[in-house]
């Protein structure tokens, strides 16, 4: 298989950034989309060019690390997904790839496909978190969680933090990934105590980060690669709207 790259090159935050035109032949349909990035870098290299930063860890759909924008789409267009689980033969009527970074204003690129989602960090810091006594690990066998609680918090759970909800968003906000945090918490009873309090700081850290408020368009859940789905963000504004 014969692709031609269209990869977005940006040294750093303060300089001006371009897509930059690559052509690669002859990779196999099993390779993945990151060994694809992979095999480039191996080519360039080979040549004495500057590599092409871009960010991995698990490889495995689980960090959320792999942030790229593939034809317009976060983490390409197949649902429920992450960059490193797309495989070439998913691009085989796609010869042409526009790859770039995940683009909002509290993302800034540190340098080619690679962004500082540090703003992230921060919102977890404000109020992501049970700081109330809970007891030690035997004590959190005595306190029953109803089934359906449970398996909704866990739903809210796997959200990785990988930042597609924000890329996609036509206000880059990062509503969702702040309502499935607080929706987690907020499900367990060790978490009740300070939900409203965490919703409120976790939200005022959103907005001092340079996110946008959410319109309701629901791009966010369609590109989520777990599914995280906009009830949470119903939950989270119910639990502000309590007194």
């Amino acid at each position: 298989m014969n692709f031609t790259l269209h990869i977005w090159r940006q040294k750093n935050i303060n300089i001006a950034g371009d897509f930059v035109t690559y052509k690669i032949d002859d990779i196999d349909e099993d390779t993945s989309f990151l060994e694809m990035l992979d095999q480039l870098n191996e080519q360039l290299i080979a040549n004495d060019e500057d590599c092409i930063v871009f960010d991995y860890d698990c490889r495995e759909g689980i960090c959320g690390a792999c942030s790229l924008v593939i034809n317009g789409y976060p983490h390409g267009d197949k649902k429920a997904t992450t960059t490193c689980q797309l495989y070439m033969r998913d691009y085989k009527h796609q010869t042409e790839l526009w790859v770039e970074p995940f683009r909002a204003k509290s993302f800034p690129v540190i340098k080619d496909l690679t962004v500082d989602r540090s703003s992230f960090d921060n919102i977890i810091q404000s109020g992501g978190y049970i700081s109330v006594h809970t007891g030690a690990a035997p004590d959190a066998n005595t306190v029953l969680v109803d089934k359906p609680s449970a398996d909704e918090a866990f739903n809210s759970a796997t959200c990785i933090g990988c930042g597609a909800c924000v890329a996609v968003c036509p206000n880059a906000s990062a509503t969702l990934y702040v309502a499935a945090k607080i929706t987690h918490l907020s499900l367990l009873p060790q978490g009740k105590i300070e939900e409203k309090a965490r919703a409120q700081k976790m939200l005022n850290q959103m907005q001092s980060e340079g996110f946008g408020s959410c319109s309701n368009h629901r791009h966010c859940e369609r590109v989520c690669p777990k599914g995280i789905t906009v009830s949470n963000i119903s939950k989270m504004n119910q639990i502000l709207a309590w007194s």
